[in-house]
């Protein structure tokens, strides 16, 4: 029975789309599933600031009456705007194993990019980069943080059939404490206090962290600025992953560093791993889903490590070093020795061989696939 093609126009289109994702890994143990409110509200206008520089339209896939698949097709003016090129992003795609489904999703995206005057298809990609990038290709027996993806294994497949080719790859590595690294960035912090004056602000409170919020954002647009699929965020989209993620942030695992002037130089954010708690909760805070993510806040075992960033003008002078650790002294206080990272462009040499000092493996690699149309 041929596939049928439906833009996601309702507000019944819009949970279907996304409770589809729930129903496809419902028998996955290794998938965390997202907050179906964040997820919904994603997909509104009125909630997402990102629309005013993005357009965007998502589908649904029907087959034999039933839903199997889905897709989002988003073009990031800003992004194309900054890089000279004219691209339509693949968003959310999740479907059956199913060659007729897949190729009517992807035809879509492309119907849609080319009425836009796009000439290339990339992905997966989000509206931006602190929304859901890559593929899993590498790595489906381990538990993705919440700041990862996980996929089924029969995606790739489907994406180098109809002839994506790689753009570029990220990297996650587990990292474990282990005496060598411990002692070798505690030297090195204590270093760099003594030759530069900097100085690591840690916090007690949420309502104080906050307050830092949006000098992250600005040092995050500075760090991040050269780097594939990003544009800078302002002040609406700040304070919109502001209220989405510092939330949930335990702010004993958060630090700032400081100049010898008190100007923030530098950020990490890390975050007890809710991904075993975002199973428990099925999706839902309520009624009972948030007890089970307080109680992984207060008693973690593993830390993910969410964002780093440095100013450009100090990314030379061992900031991330200094982050590291302040983390790493928190977590050995609280008896935690392991840490998730989330993805690292495989072509970052300088974090990848900083995280090889640690007792690590390599375990996780998504990718971001692409064509002319």
């Amino acid at each position: 029975m041929a596939v049928e093609i439906k833009e996601v126009e309702s507000k019944k289109d819009i949970k279907n789309f996304v409770n589809f994702q729930f129903d496809l890994y419902k028998d996955e143990k290794k998938w965390v599933p997202p907050i179906k409110s964040d997820e919904i509200k994603a997909l509104i206008p009125e909630y997402n600031p990102a629309f005013k520089f993005c357009d965007a339209k998502f589908y649904l896939a029907y087959k034999n009456g039933k839903i199997a698949g889905r897709v989002g097709a988003i073009i990031n003016n800003a992004y194309n705007e900054k890089t000279g090129e004219k691209y339509v992003r693949i968003s959310r795609i999740e479907f059956i194993d199913d060659e007729e489904v897949f190729d009517a999703l992807i035809n879509k995206v492309i119907e849609f990019g080319k009425s836009k005057g796009m000439t290339k298809i990339h992905g997966p990609l989000g509206f931006t980069n602190l929304d859901t990038q890559g593929m899993l290709i590498e790595g489906f027996e381990y538990l993705p943080s919440i700041a990862s993806v996980y996929h089924k294994s029969y995606y790739k497949k489907h994406f180098d059939r109809l002839g994506f080719e790689k753009e570029i790859d990220w990297v996650e590595f587990r990292l474990t404490l282990v005496e060598q690294a411990i002692t070798k960035a505690k030297r090195g912090a204590d270093l760099l206090k003594r030759r530069y004056g900097f100085k690591v602000l840690r916090f007690t409170d949420r309502k104080e962290m906050l307050k830092y919020a949006p000098k992250i954002f600005e040092i995050l647009n500075d760090a991040f600025s050269d780097l594939p699929f990003v544009v800078p965020f302002d002040k609406e989209m700040a304070d919109f992953y502001t209220k989405k993620y510092f939330s949930i942030l335990n702010p004993s695992y958060v630090r700032v560093v400081l100049s010898k002037d008190d100007e923030v130089i530098g950020f990490i954010v890390g975050l007890p791993s809710l991904s075993e708690a975002m199973q428990k909760a099925k999706g839902r805070l309520f009624p009972f889903g948030f007890i089970h993510i307080l109680k992984a806040l207060k008693h973690p075992k593993v830390i993910d490590l969410l964002l780093t960033g440095v100013a450009k003008e100090y990314h030379n002078s061992g900031v991330a070093v200094m982050l590291f650790a302040d983390l790493q002294d928190q977590m050995i206080k609280e008896g935690i020795y392991t840490m998730e990272t989330t993805g690292v462009f495989e072509t970052n040499g300088n974090v990848i061989s900083n995280w090889k000092n640690y007792d690590h493996i390599q375990h996780k690699r998504r990718r971001c696939f692409i064509k002319d149309i």
